[in-house]
């Protein structure tokens, strides 16, 4: 890999510009007619002639099941909770393998529509590590705490759960966090233990909450009327670094507690929408009470794709609809919640294009027609363009997607069609 990158007249934050990217950063961003600073000669220089393409953040998808990829479709037209228990007998199949090359697929996708980290909950997690890094791309990794409210079940994860943070800590990239699956699968010992745990080594938090209607009426139900967000603020959890994903039924005050607890609250349209779990998702209300709001794509078996950009616009979408407000979630806004706001849950310096900031960058290919109008780049670019208009991506300052090639695609489709073999 060459030393740096220097992307020439590419339309930066509306203006052309050049672009140099240095040990995995934005080193400089400089109108195009000015001096680089970068021998172009150089064989340490990697020069890209940008011409007719946009640089832009690429995606932090929020909320994934990555090895799910092999599961598209295994079960369609169902609610959640049978949903569900199709998904755990398949699941009671698979190994390392399986979720190797599931990841394997999962990356390959995400690459190809934009996406240069992403926050994964799923089985056999260091083979899904070194799938990612393998490929380039960032993965967030956490052991997930699923006990069926088992005693000896509860016992045995801790036992593997710190085996695994130990494992982890010798890791170069990626990082390691924390989950628990839900209330209503999770013991409240192992939820109180799993939250513990996190806090006292600085580790993110991963849980689903608040997913649909019925989840939220048995908790009452179990807790005094206490819905799933208050439980756990009686519990003490949100106390932690919690990245929730979905929170979609909630109450004027779940909404006040999120906030008050800065949680960071992801938004799962594509997923919730299919599973019917419900599409008012409360955006407004929990950004203006200080909840740091994302976007996640969830697993292939649910949402079907990991594509970022479709998520995007069709939370918009939605947000539009049910709100009878065409103005709600504006493009600048929303963009925001495919990038800067999920770098910022993780605590990564990526997710806009600024000089010091991670070089994560997409290179637009705008020579087309979907950008041809005079609306805003962002109009064009979400509610006009696909994601094949991602033509190159940029992660940790290296290219891992060029002119639409990612590396070892056959072979990844391939060892994957051998893995469905083995379950189906």
């Amino acid at each position: 890999m060459k030393g740096q990158i220097l992307l020439k007249n590419i339309t930066c934050n509306g203006e052309q510009c050049d672009i140099r990217i240095e040990k995995g950063r934005i080193a400089k961003i400089m109108p195009h007619t000015s001096e680089s600073g970068v021998d172009v000669n150089s064989v340490d220089t990697e020069v890209l002639d940008c011409t007719g393409r946009a640089a832009m953040p690429a995606f932090v998808n929020m909320h994934t099941h990555a090895a799910m990829s092999l599961m598209r479709g295994i079960e369609e037209d169902v609610p959640l909770d049978a949903w569900i228990d199709r998904i755990w007998k398949v699941e009671s199949k698979i190994d390392s393998d399986f979720v190797y090359w599931g990841t394997k697929v999962a990356a390959l996708e995400m690459i190809k529509t934009g996406t240069a980290t992403f926050n994964d909950q799923y089985w056999y997690s260091p083979a899904a590590r070194d799938a990612a890094v393998e490929m380039g791309i960032r993965p967030v990794i956490s052991y997930v705490v699923l006990d069926h409210k088992l005693k000896d079940e509860a016992e045995r994860q801790k036992e593997q759960c710190v085996r695994m943070f130990e494992d982890a800590q010798k890791w170069s990239q990626g990082i390691f966090a924390i989950a628990f699956h839900a209330i209503y699968s999770v013991s409240e010992e192992m939820i109180l233990w799993s939250s513990e745990f996190a806090r006292e080594h600085g580790l993110k938090l991963h849980i689903h909450l608040s997913e649909t209607e019925k989840e939220v009426k048995d908790c009452q139900a179990e807790n005094g009327g206490l819905s799933p967000v208050e439980y756990l603020d009686r519990l003490g959890i949100l106390d932690s670094d919690v990245i929730a994903a979905h929170t979609l039924w909630l109450s004027d005050r779940d909404v006040e507690i999120l906030g008050r607890h800065k949680v960071n609250c992801v938004h799962n349209i594509n997923s919730n929408t299919k599973l019917a779990s419900g599409y008012r998702f409360r955006y407004n209300e929990l950004r203006d009470a200080g909840a740091n709001v994302c976007i996640g794509t969830d697993g292939c078996a649910s949402s079907n794709n990991l594509d970022m950009l479709e998520a995007l616009k069709t939370s918009a979408l939605f947000q539009k609809s049910w709100r009878n407000d065409p103005k709600a979630l504006p493009l600048d806004e929303l963009i925001s919640l495919g990038t800067k706001n999920g770098a910022d849950a993780l605590g990564l310096e990526t997710g806009k294009l600024v000089e010091g900031s991670i070089a994560d960058i997409c290179i637009v290919n705008t020579d087309n027609s979907f950008f041809l109008s005079p609306g805003s780049f962002l109009s064009n670019y979400i509610y006009s363009a696909h994601s094949d208009c991602i033509e190159s991506v940029i992660a940790n300052g290296r290219f891992i997607m060029h002119n639409r090639h990612v590396d070892g695609e056959n072979e990844i489709l391939e060892n994957a069609r051998k893995e469905l073999r083995k379950i189906l």
